[in-house]
């Protein structure tokens, strides 16, 4: 039986999206089919897949409203379906934080929504200075010095450990 996979994801600064690319690249070949959306653009029936992984980003604390509102909607799909979810933070970055159990954000998340995943994941994300607006390089820079992290505004850092990604693909394709 072909099994048949989604990635739904909410990406702010677009390294959820990498690394929601890297893991479907290793799903494919692996022979399975995926189909990856944006939150914003999925209006398949949920039905239509054996497997849902969803990946969600972090901006001030908190996963993006729509995974939450989509998890919510359909947590009783979910519930029956063979399914992982992953958050990206920048937290993550500390050895102490880069765990399921110890993320502050997926702990905080799964104690505010009625959902358990077969697999979830944590992964650390990338800071890019550069690359955010005015208010939100304030505010980031804020929370980096707050958490004894890089301030320098020309700072292009990515965290995400690319073989814990892979690691996760492979659970992904025993699930």
């Amino acid at each position: 039986m072909d099994t048949k996979t989604v990635i739904i994801y909410a990406s702010t600064d677009g390294q959820t999206l990498k690394i929601c690319n890297a893991l479907r690249a290793q799903l494919q070949q692996n022979n399975q089919k995926i189909d990856l959306f944006s939150i914003e653009d999925f209006n398949e029936k949920i039905t239509n897949y054996d497997k849902i992984i969803i990946g969600a980003s972090i901006r001030y604390g908190v996963h993006n409203k729509n995974i939450i509102d989509f998890i919510n909607t359909h947590k009783e799909q979910l519930n029956n379906k063979k399914t992982a979810f992953f958050s990206v933070n920048l937290v993550a970055r500390k050895p102490e934080k880069n765990t399921p159990s110890t993320n502050p954000y997926v702990v905080k998340f799964f104690k505010t929504i009625d959902w358990k995943p077969t697999i979830v994941e944590v992964f650390a994300g990338k800071l890019d200075y550069q690359k955010y607006p005015f208010f939100d390089k304030i505010m980031i820079q804020f929370i980096m010095w707050m958490t004894k992290g890089p301030t320098n505004s020309d700072a292009k850092i990515e965290y995400t450990n690319w073989e814990k990604v892979k690691a996760f693909g492979v659970q992904l394709s025993n699930l």
